[in-house]
């Protein structure tokens, strides 16, 4: 006969060792999931030490101004990875319309003005050339979507050609009228003073108004992820779309719609981009959708799909720039950069699909 005083403390003994182990497991994944950050943390106490400058006032600012510059693109493309997709045509998207905004916007007198019979400039043509870009944007992004939900093809395939065919369009843009494939510049000052004017300043950095603009567009974002119902859907959509179907949402419907908010964001975005700039050259926005992915992913929106929050969003971008910044002060070449910003990307999407092996 057992003993029931044996059989009690080796299940005390057994339960231990299984807390012990469950306990050093939560830490190994807490260290291994939050990977990302704590290697960031890390860096960014060694830049401090390394440039006393990189804290300061000033230098915060200039992250603030890169983030608001770089955040409505990735805003964009975390709707299509929510949707298990991507987009690769986000970067020309916004050359062609920070192109299209360049040349509505030329100073009246320009010597080299691309369209002489263009109106002056004010703030009603400037808004009018932001809704047109805007739709500009949007109508490539409905394109992406449509091909993507009416014969199923995976986004990589869609937006991969629609990025060459953007980019001919650019190239034809670019050589209208004599223009030969020089960059668009002679922005008029109304229209860099609307995306780059002074709201204040944070040392001896002025913050622009294109910062205020970003604010209100998380705002909105955040609402029409969270408080609609096709922020409900898309979710819905890229968590199961078989059984979000089953229960009425309209997938082709919200896939399409998804990328068309998408391009809205890349048609934004150039606009930005051409005043930040001061012209627009053919390789404006070049790549830049690497960037945007690459801060999604940090941010926590995951390519398994139905996964991912604004708040994310905005600190994964705050995380890149501050990676760049600091590199950059650093004294690191660009074509570092482009190892650095590859092997995060890839270190970030290796993290994510192993917390969802583990989940699984």
């Amino acid at each position: 006969m057992e003993n029931p005083v044996r059989n009690l403390q080796r299940a005390a003994e057994e339960y231990r060792q299984k807390s012990a182990k469950d306990k050093k497991r939560y830490w190994i994944d807490g260290i291994l999931n939050n990977a990302l950050y704590i290697l960031m943390a890390i860096f960014v106490v060694y830049t401090a030490i390394e440039k006393p400058n990189f804290l300061t006032l000033g230098s915060f600012a200039n992250l603030i101004t890169q983030v608001a510059a770089y955040l409505p693109m990735a805003l964009g493309i975390a709707g299509c990875i929510v949707l298990t997709g991507t987009d690769l045509s986000a970067g020309r998207i916004s050359g062609l319309t920070a192109a299209i905004a360049g040349v509505f916007l030329q100073k009246t007198d320009f010597v080299n003005k691309m369209f002489a019979n263009l109106p002056e400039v004010n703030d009603g043509w400037i808004l009018l050339t932001l809704l047109a870009v805007i739709a500009v944007g949007a109508i490539i992004g409905m394109v992406n979507g449509f091909f993507v939900a009416k014969f199923s093809l995976h986004p990589f395939i869609v937006t991969l050609s629609t990025q060459l065919i953007t980019y001919g369009i650019i190239l034809w843009f670019f050589s209208l009228n004599g223009n030969n494939s020089q960059p668009i510049s002679g922005l008029s000052r109304e229209y860099k003073l609307f995306v780059n004017g002074e709201m204040f300043r944070l040392g001896n950095v002025a913050v622009p108004r294109y910062v205020a603009y970003a604010i209100l567009l998380v705002a909105l974002m955040w609402f029409v992820w969270n408080k609609t119902p096709f922020g409900k859907n898309m979710f819905a959509v890229g968590s199961n779309a078989e059984a979000a179907k089953v229960s009425g949402v309209n997938v082709f419907w919200t896939t399409v719609l998804v990328h068309t908010l998408a391009g809205a964001m890349y048609g934004y975005s150039g606009f930005i981009e051409g005043a930040r700039s001061g012209s627009v050259a053919i390789n404006t926005g070049l790549n830049a959708e690497c960037d945007a992915i690459a801060a999604c992913v940090i941010g926590g929106v995951s390519f398994v799909g139905g996964t991912g929050k604004i708040s994310g969003i905005i600190l994964g971008v705050f995380v890149l720039r501050i990676i760049f910044v600091a590199l950059t002060m650093l004294g690191v070449d660009s074509s570092s950069l482009y190892i650095i910003k590859g092997a995060i990307i890839l270190c970030a999407c290796a993290l994510d699909m192993r917390k969802y092996l583990v989940k699984k």
